[in-house]
């Protein structure tokens, strides 16, 4: 195990993070880009301003995990180790990136871009997307119960086909919601 270990400005992608279980440890400006993360145990870590796009995070846990001005584009979340998955998100971009099945309530997006994302049959109850852009996300069969869309903009999300009791939205962002009923709305 390693534990309380800072990793700043370290090149992954050349030389593969041995693998183990890493807890309380940060990890600044490092760059994992298309390499390999499987089969990892990350708990109580950071991560800021990397990169891990396109990165193989499969069985991988990730729990009480912070992601901060990173790149995580094109992520399968879905092959990691769901059990105890708990990861926040700031000022990231999850452009491509998959969360579909995944039990992500009470999830945190915090200023995301998160393009064309796909977040089908995921559990996202009382998750919270702020300031977020969900340009071309996928919304189909989720649990979107009392999740706060209130300050998200660039989404379209079908109410037919996913669950949204008590879930919050501005008002601004009624079009989004009636999108495919084609609907004038008038300000």
């Amino acid at each position: 195990m390693v534990a309380d270990k800072k990793y700043k400005g370290k090149d992954f992608t050349k030389d593969r993070l041995p693998r183990g279980e890493y807890d309380h440890c940060i990890f600044e400006n490092c760059d994992f880009s298309n390499g390999y993360l499987d089969n990892q145990i990350f708990m109580e870590c950071e991560f800021l301003d990397c990169n891990l796009s396109n990165s193989n995070i499969a069985n991988t846990t990730l729990n009480e995990v912070k992601f901060s001005d990173c790149k995580l584009m094109g992520i399968a979340f879905t092959s990691c180790n769901d059990f105890l998955m708990d990861i926040t998100f700031t000022d990231c971009n999850l452009n491509f990136s998959d969360f579909s099945t995944l039990k992500l309530n009470k999830q945190r997006f915090l200023a995301c871009k998160i393009h064309e994302a796909d977040f089908s049959n995921s559990d996202l109850s009382e998750a919270t997307f702020d300031s977020c852009d969900l340009q071309r996300s996928i919304f189909f069969g989720t649990n979107l119960k009392k999740a706060d869309f209130s300050s998200t903009f660039n989404f379209s999300i079908d109410p037919e086909n996913n669950r949204l009791s008590g879930a919050l939205f501005s008002k601004e962002s009624l079009p989004d919601l009636l999108l495919k009923y084609k609907l004038k709305i008038l300000p």
